[in-house]
């Protein structure tokens, strides 16, 4: 039996459709992303779950229960909003005993015991007697982040929790945020647009788009086997072009150059090359001046003296390709 079950989810606001039909599981201690671009309805999906929003039809089960016209209140979830929510005027350690006093289900000593390993546990011990101004915003995430699992809730959401950081500190929360939710086995839904966030911390990903699930799967499922052409584009980056009454698809890792004296399916002109370290992308252009992306390793591209206005002759691996019905032949 899952611990989450989304059975048959619809949302409408006014006449437009959010949720169309969303169904889907989530098994205990898993990390689920929902990923998708912005308006596709996956902060709406994670605020029914909450209990924050009321779907026009469906239910939601926690733990075998039918929880559909629970409160917020009675879901016992955790949550971290991707603009923290701290109170100002509290410490870092009255942010955190804030949140316990409001669920009066500790004793003082019980609640001081619970801020302080949660506060162990995203490493701001040090810090507890700071004031949000006083940190960084990793820092302040970390905290909106142990108010949450101070709760020992049965449950974790975290809304867009990175987007608001920068790159670096961003990739190191990544790490952060899974080791705890492991250390822990606690189950976790997380929301973002962010495809290398999904990839790298998500047990298994929801990928949404006009307010449907387009796949569900795990990060290499997604990505290896997407099972429309919008995952494919959107996750990563993907090569497309037509054959007949079928859309062909394939990575740029996945093309191989070759020369003029052997077999090879496409030759092309090399636009712009763009060196990623130990890997350097091209962008070219096909005879049927389509465009195409490859990558390949830096040390080929100086083996082979490739540069802007060379010819290349590309072979794409028949099992690499990955087909689609044309809905325009259809």
């Amino acid at each position: 039996m899952p611990f989450l079950e989304i059975k048959n989810i619809v949302k409408m606001f006014d006449k437009q459709t959010a949720l169309n039909n969303i169904n889907a599981e989530i098994e205990k201690g898993e990390l689920l992303c929902i990923l998708g671009p912005s308006g596709c309805g996956k902060t709406t999906l994670l605020r029914i779950i909450a209990g924050l929003e009321t779907a026009n039809s469906g239910q939601i089960f926690i733990n075998g229960k039918d929880a559909t016209l629970f409160s917020a209140a009675k879901r016992n979830f955790g949550i971290v909003f991707q603009s923290y929510a701290l109170f100002p005027n509290m410490t870092v350690m009255g942010n955190i005993m804030f949140g316990l006093q409001q669920k009066k289900a500790f004793s003082k000593d019980e609640m001081h015991v619970k801020a302080h390993e949660s506060l162990r546990m995203v490493e701001l011990f040090e810090h507890k007697n700071k004031y949000p101004r006083q940190l960084s915003g990793g820092m302040q995430q970390r905290t909106a982040l142990a108010r949450a699992i101070a709760l020992s809730p049965a449950f974790l959401l975290l809304d867009e929790p990175l987007s608001a950081l920068d790159a670096k500190v961003r990739q190191k929360l990544r790490g952060e945020i899974r080791a705890i939710q492991r250390k822990l086995g606690i189950t976790t839904i997380m929301v973002t647009h962010d495809q290398e966030e999904a990839l790298t911390m998500a047990d298994r990903i929801i990928v949404m788009n006009n307010a449907e699930v387009e796949q569900i799967g795990t990060p290499k499922e997604i990505y290896s086997n997407p099972a429309t052409p919008f995952v494919a584009n959107f996750i990563g980056t993907m090569n497309f072009y037509q054959n007949g009454a079928e859309i062909c698809a394939i990575r740029p890792e996945n093309i191989e150059i070759t020369d003029c004296t052997n077999s090879y399916d496409f030759a092309a002109h090399i636009k712009t090359l763009e060196f990623k370290g130990p890997m350097t992308r091209i962008y070219g252009t096909l005879m049927d001046m389509s465009d195409i992306c490859i990558d390949i390793s830096s040390k080929t591209v100086s083996d082979l003296c490739l540069n802007e206005n060379s010819t290349i002759f590309l072979r794409m691996p028949q099992e690499r390709l990955l087909t689609y019905v044309n809905p325009v032949t259809v």
